[in-house]
């Protein structure tokens, strides 16, 4: 290529690579909260881990696939010259037809959409780009997919740039989806910057595009003909009852403005001469700055719609000569005004936090004004970033502002004071706007990233626990069985029934039940029991201490234990010794198996043959400094339990667990549609003494047992209760279910505002019956 065209490229690839790196980044951060969700929702646990799989890819590689958008984007302007003279070389050739797969079938479908709405919206600024990169290569105008900043290209370097994720086909479509909303917002300002570029180097300095037909949302005078006030009026149903884009069309909203105003009174109007749009810039720039040097309560008033209308007039008329011509905003400015007040109005209204939110909430309100009334689309768009970046900041500021202990996250309000005063500071641009929406985009991803491990670490330690109380469960059972052959006494069955249990429970945590590693200490068990004869009681005696500091025991208080129950030789008089806690501590020639033994089964003694006298470990007259056999059961049973905390060591008796009473027909209702809850449903609790509320996200529970377990936004634990206690909690009122939240904090006010602009127009004679 010639240098100037080379230098203008790399000029085009610059402003690509500023454009795709915070842009990307935003779309994984969604696309990684996308699928968070999904996996909430979803109640099958395959889905669940392929919706974890798939975070864990993205995470894993998303440097490499943002660097691989950005040289597939950049080779795209280098192939410009080279496509067009393949096109021509190559000859015409009949093609084989094979069958289309499904998967690619729906990629292409879902591509081919994305890249015509996209077109639909940026149809001006594409169609002068394509000639202007055309002239640089001396070809037809660009499109398509040869078009490299084109929305068919950048929808084909995603999927080429996404392909080492491997991601399964719904994952791959959500990710599209989400490419979408992220870009559609930005792309104008990419555009608008090419664009920008080639004409100051005078690369078609003439020409003049065809202005894109779009379709009509309201009318676009004052005045509309009779029939618009019922248009206008029907308009917000569909999408209030369907969940889509508020009503948020500027035309549509002064209608319902002009009609309230129709009601209430007439509209001033004046002859003088009107302020244009750097002179309005200024005068919100004055005031900007003004509202700094002020107290927070005449900041709030500043705000409100009528006293903003007249401050704004005071800036404009403040520098003006005697006798001079005083200055005015047009209609559609003071709308847009008086438009953007009751939008943050309402913002203030569903916010339902303290003065530091409602602080940075007021400081983001003049330089969205200063966006607003120099661009439509801030109105018309819903991607717009100005947009999203508001709704962005009043949602992090509802659910994110309390810290981990219910008090303020001062670190957090930083951040968010630093992001309004960069747009306070710098002049209101959809590229800023985009930067800052990437900003708080990148912070909010590691707060929900964290709060996600925090979650993941609670219902782990519920599932493990929820597992150890099952495998205790079962090994009560096992040791009420063999007890009830066998009546043991003493050290023996305080051993048994308080840390031999846990012993088998945690064998039978780490193997099967029907594995060998169990069988082979529940053969233990019915050998300390007497129904199995002990062949080598040393090795006995060592299995039982490895069984009890497995478990936590000490060394030498397991040593201990299992030499007052297993002595080094035997002899015949052990078949009728009493209980160990009845008589003082034996002697050193204990027999080899506990002399606790129920009488009716003692081993036999011919069957035990003495341990050699050279072995070191056990040496007679270690029995004499021992403790004797009560002291160590005192300790056993001052041991704490396998998985048991302090507070719950006393446990309840059993009598408690009948006089709760059954659930009430209401109640056994609300109990089965718990059990069909996906997690990740929100409750709202409420404290009976203060009637202070609370919510809490139900993130697991039990099938089995019922129990559940309750987080907050930060994934912290909250309430751990039983579905039969909450099902009682429902049916009392002291807890509800609150349903999912289709709409942000920002969407909430736009559909206030809009309800408040239509309430005045049903008492009107027409609209009576």
């Amino acid at each position: 290529m010639p240098l100037r065209v080379r230098k203008l490229i790399d000029v085009a690839c610059t402003l690509c690579d500023h454009w795709v790196e915070p842009t990307l980044r935003l779309c994984l951060d969604r696309f990684d909260k996308r699928l968070y969700d999904q996996a909430e929702r979803s109640r099958n646990h395959l889905e669940q881990q392929r919706c974890f799989d798939s975070r864990q890819l993205v995470q894993q590689g998303r440097n490499a696939f943002i660097q691989a958008f950005s040289a597939k984007l950049r080779a795209s302007f280098e192939a410009m010259a080279d496509t067009q003279d393949d096109q021509a070389a190559q000859p015409l050739a009949l093609q084989s037809l094979t069958l289309l797969d499904r998967t690619e079938h729906e990629l292409n479908a879902a591509v081919e959409k994305l890249a015509a709405r996209s077109e639909a919206q940026n149809g001006q600024l594409l169609y002068e780009l394509s000639y202007r990169l055309a002239v640089l290569v001396a070809s037809p105008p660009l499109e398509g997919k040869q078009l490299p900043p084109g929305p068919q290209n950048m929808a084909r370097i995603l999927r080429i740039a996404s392909e080492p994720f491997n991601l399964p086909l719904e994952h791959r479509l959500i990710l599209l989806q989400v490419f979408e909303s992220s870009v559609s917002g930005t792309l104008i300002s990419l555009y608008e910057g090419i664009n920008a570029k080639l004409l100051a180097d005078g690369i078609l300095p003439q020409l003049r595009a065809f202005a894109a037909v779009r379709p009509s949302h309201g009318p676009a005078h004052a005045n509309p003909p009779p029939a618009a006030p019922a248009a206008a009026q029907a308009t917000p149903a569909p999408a209030a009852e369907h969940g889509s884009e508020p009503i948020a069309v500027l035309e549509t909203l002064r209608d319902m403005l002009a009609r309230q105003r129709t009601t209430g009174g007439p509209i001033p109007t004046s002859s003088e001469r009107t302020a244009s749009p750097d002179e309005l810039q200024t005068a919100l720039s004055a005031l900007q700055q003004h509202m700094v040097q002020v107290t927070d309560r005449t900041s709030r008033e500043l705000r409100s719609a009528q006293r903003l209308h007249e401050e704004l007039l005071y800036q404009l008329n403040i520098g003006l000569p005697p006798g001079a011509a005083r200055m005015h905003l047009t209609p559609e400015q003071g709308d847009t005004v008086e438009l953007v007040a009751m939008l943050f109005e309402q913002l203030a209204q569903q916010l339902h936090h303290g003065p530091d939110a409602n602080a940075l909430l007021g400081g983001l309100q003049l330089p969205l004004l200063r966006l607003a009334v120099s661009d439509r689309d801030f109105f018309n768009q819903h991607e717009h970033p100005a947009r999203q970046l508001l709704g962005r900041l009043a949602d992090t500021m509802e659910n994110w502002v309390d810290g981990p202990n219910g008090e303020t996250d001062h670190q957090l309000v930083a951040k968010l004071g630093q992001l309004v005063d960069r747009a306070q500071q710098e002049p209101p641009t959809a590229g800023l706007y985009t930067s800052l929406l990437a900003d708080i985009e990148h912070h909010l991803g590691q707060l929900v990233r964290k709060a996600q491990a925090t979650e993941r670490r609670h219902v782990e330690a519920m599932q493990g626990r929820e597992r150890l109380e099952q495998a205790r469960h079962r090994a009560d059972e096992l040791m009420t069985e063999r007890l009830a052959t066998a009546s043991p006494r003493g050290l023996l069955r305080t051993l048994l029934e308080r840390a031999w249990t846990d012993v088998l429970a945690l064998t039978l945590l780490r193997h099967d039940e029907h594995s060998d590693a169990f069988r082979h200490q529940l053969r233990i068990t019915d050998q300390l029991l007497g129904q199995f004869p002990v062949s080598d009681p040393a090795a006995l005696r060592q299995e039982v201490e490895a069984g009890l500091q497995q478990i936590g025991m000490h060394a030498d208080e397991a040593e201990q234990v299992a030499q007052r129950l297993i002595s080094a030789e035997a002899t015949p008089s052990a078949e009728t010794a009493p209980a160990v806690a009845e008589i003082p501590p034996p002697p050193v020639h204990e027999p080899v198996v506990n002399v606790e033994l129920a009488p009716s089964a003692p081993p036999p003694a011919a069957e035990i043959p003495p341990i050699p006298a050279a072995k070191p470990r056990t040496p007679a007259p270690r029995m004499t400094d021992a403790p004797s056999a009560t002291d160590l059961a005192i300790r056993l049973k001052q041991r704490q339990r396998l998985g048991e905390q302090r507070s719950q060591e006393t446990p309840q008796p059993p009598t408690q667990a009948a006089v709760v009473p059954p659930l009430g027909l209401r109640e056994a209702r609300i109990h089965n549609h718990l059990r069909q809850l996906p997690f990740g449903t929100w409750f709202e609790f409420t404290d009976a003494t203060t009637g202070k509320t609370s919510q809490y996200k139900l993130a697991w529970f039990s099938p089995l047992s019922g129990n559940s377990l309750f987080v907050n936004r930060r994934g912290q634990r909250g309430d751990m209760m039983n579905l039969q206690e909450l099902a009682r909690a429902i049916a009392e009122g002291r807890v509800r279910e609150l349903p999912p939240q289709q709409e942000g904090l920002l969407d909430r006010a736009w559909h206030a505002l809009t309800a408040n602009l239509l309430r005045p127009a049903s008492p009107l004679p027409e609209a009576r019956p």
